[in-house]
């Protein structure tokens, strides 16, 4: 199941993103250089971006995904994790079109994101749904990201 945003999922947000950056992925990524999780009404909801969990049978978080805008016109994607257990099995997508959906009812043109760079499978992921990768000069806007090694993609809608 899918749904956007309530508070009550913070805790629960933020442990999986945490959980996934740095006990899967190792890239020792502290609260203090994504806050933004700490506060998803202000930094996805309040300025035309949005927040969604995906939740498993019991109604706990096992996956995000947010939309923040940076222009009038292009978005970020960020914080799409998936716990281990629930990656392949429908949920990753699920999500993004969750996101892809509001997008484009929202007149939103281009979503750019980062990635870190030994995120093999969400690399196949993006460029599976249309994204291609960018160099860093080309990113629309810029901005600021946690994983000093992370690619960059944009998707056109």
């Amino acid at each position: 199941m899918f749904k956007t945003y309530e508070e009550r999922y913070k805790k629960e947000i933020v442990d999986l993103i945490l959980h996934v950056q740095n006990s899967e992925f190792e890239l020792n990524i502290n609260i203090d250089e994504q806050s933004d999780i700490l506060d998803i009404p202000t930094h996805y909801l309040a300025n035309g971006g949005n927040f969604w969990v995906a939740l498993n049978e019991a109604n706990e978080v096992i996956g995000s995904i947010g939309l923040q805008q940076l222009t009038n016109d292009t978005y970020v994607l960020k914080k799409f994790f998936i716990y281990k257990d629930y990656r392949g099995k429908g949920y990753s997508v699920g999500l993004f079109n969750e996101l892809v959906h509001y997008a484009k009812s929202h007149g939103i043109r281009t979503v750019i994101l980062d990635t870190p760079a030994i995120a093999l499978r969400s690399h196949r992921f993006y460029e599976k749904n249309g994204f291609k990768e960018i160099a860093k000069p080309d990113l629309p806007v810029p901005y600021a990201y946690p994983d000093r090694f992370s690619l960059l993609y944009r998707l056109n809608l």
